[in-house]
């Protein structure tokens, strides 16, 4: 990690003084945990880089294109012909700017500054456990119909799901895939819904279907887990419950074990979902190295060509892709923005960027539903971005309780959900924001089943309930303003088309 910045839409840093990620290690009767599986990442020289190669989609890798790569000191490990994107291996340094003179070659970069392997690292905000004696804990009553956990979850009733469950829960022939750090389907608040056969490791760029090998292994963050929590989280007397619990959720494990989202390995999840079933992707992270992706180098032009080929692809099958829109409070509407943390795996600088230019991926990619937090009070949270004509809906990500507290008996300003191991834990970010609205797409395709991707975004966007402007924006109460929202009441820079509705989504 190049500190004090985050590579991914993880959790939040929440600065001292602020509520911290808290875990709730109460689970009566229950001893569930995940398995250590080995970190599936292609074995290779101390020197060797990852690259993709795109080329002409369908046709295959040709014989010439196959020779140039080997003469060029490239090693192919896998091909997506239905995308025209070649996974490579290499030492050659100059290997990219070879290959990038072949003929039938379209763009080609290295998809990474750090030898292969990746290091291993810990989360920042390492989740404290509770028990079962814990005061909030205590106070959490449950009325009829409700899990033990769901009175400390303000997020329901803020996007009316807790109404929606009232209807329905979702269609267990919907199947979101949360791809991510990895899920631990033993959970017993994953395991009732999770979908073995839609899951897969795609780190190294190319499937690994080995049983568990989409689990977190216990050096690595409980993202992966929260997030499918939040989305499908069964109504089972246990614990929490997600946005649409009578839905499927699959997890497809793309971060190495240092937490690096590569586009080799995003590639794969989104070429994995496509052609198992997907309905809906859940994307809380950016690729790496780069924030933002300038198409005017050429490398990062080929990560940009690479995961909008397989984003794009996903969609054609009929997956609504949702990202996070990040936590660095950046108008990403806005002429210059400083990038002081690209590349995170080499030495960063502070790039100047136009975001019109400059592409944080997949969350800027045609199609991508993009998702901005909100806090208990139901305002722009304190560190998600924003900028119109970029955030196309909001939903509960959390914030300090000190500047959004919620109403008892919830007293964490940030989202409760699952931790690895059957315990349970509150996290913040626009990470959390996205699966709310993955699961409100899923009770949209729950309710219409035949429903493309493009009208099941129409009706996420039409059934948002209309959220103005906050103005001023001075979350802090210091005086200044922190952020400018832009547009008027139903579509602005702030909350987009508004903020997610699962009532309406069961019902219209």
């Amino acid at each position: 990690m190049t500190a004090p910045y985050q590579r991914s839409r993880r959790a939040i840093a929440i600065p001292l003084g602020m509520a911290t990620a808290t875990a709730l290690a109460f689970l009566p009767n229950v001893t569930a945990s995940a398995a250590e599986a080995p970190q599936q990442v292609a074995a290779a020289d101390a020197t060797s880089l990852s690259y993709v190669v795109n080329v002409r989609p369908g046709h295959g890798t040709s014989a010439s294109v196959k020779k140039a790569i080997a003469e060029a000191g490239g090693t192919i490990v896998t091909s997506y012909d239905q995308i025209g994107v070649i996974v490579v291996h290499s030492s050659n340094a100059d290997f990219a700017k070879t290959i990038r003179g072949v003929r039938g070659v379209e763009s080609a970069g290295n998809t990474r500054n750090a030898p292969l392997p990746a290091q291993s690292t810990t989360d920042v905000g390492t989740p404290k456990a509770l028990t079962a004696q814990q005061e909030e804990v205590a106070s959490a009553e449950a009325v009829d119909g409700q899990d033990p956990l769901e009175p400390l979850q303000w997020d329901l009733p803020a996007i009316k799901a807790d109404k929606a469950h009232e209807k329905t829960l979702g269609s267990s022939k919907v199947t979101v895939a949360v791809i991510d750090t990895g899920v631990d389907d033993t959970h017993p608040d994953i395991a009732p819904n999770f979908d073995r056969d839609a899951s897969v490791n795609c780190v190294s760029g190319k499937p690994d279907t080995a049983d568990g090998a989409w689990r977190p292994t216990a050096a690595e963050s409980p993202h992966g887990t929260h997030v499918a929590g939040e989305i499908a989280g069964a109504k089972n007397g246990v614990g929490i419950t997600g946005v649409a619990p009578g839905v499927k959720v699959a997890g497809i494990k793309v971060a190495t074990t240092a937490g690096y989202f590569y586009t080799e390995a995003v590639v794969c999840g989104f070429v994995w979902a496509a052609e198992h079933g997907v309905d809906v992707t859940n994307n809380s992270y950016y690729t790496d190295p780069w924030y933002f992706n300038c198409k005017d180098d050429p490398d990062q032009k080929a990560l940009v060509d690479a995961i909008t080929r397989a984003s794009q692809y996903a969609e054609k099958k009929g997956a609504v892709n949702v990202a996070a829109a990040g936590n660095e409070s950046y108008d990403l509407a806005a002429d210059t923005i400083t990038d002081p943390v690209s590349p995170n795996d080499g030495t960063p600088s502070d790039r100047v960027i136009d975001p019109s230019k400059c592409f944080d991926i997949p969350t800027q990619l045609p199609g991508v539903v993009t998702v901005a937090a909100t806090g208990a009070k139901g305002i722009k949270s304190s560190f998600s971005n924003y900028g119109l004509g970029v955030i196309d809906i909001a939903a509960p990500g959390g914030d300090s309780t000190r500047y959004q507290t919620p109403a008892p008996p919830a007293t964490s300003g940030l989202i409760l959900g699952p931790l690895p191991g059957g315990k349970w834990g509150y996290m913040a970010g626009t990470s959390m924001a996205t699966p709310h609205v993955a699961g409100v797409a899923a009770l949209i395709k729950s309710t219409h089943p035949h429903a493309p991707a493009a009208l099941v975004k129409a009706l996420l966007y039409a059934e948002a309930d209309a959220t103005p402007c906050t103005d001023p924006y001075d979350i802090d109460s210091d005086g200044k303003v922190d952020a400018v929202c832009e547009g008027p009441k139903n579509y602005n820079g702030f909350y987009g088309w508004g903020t997610a509705d699962a009532l309406d989504a069961v019902t219209k």
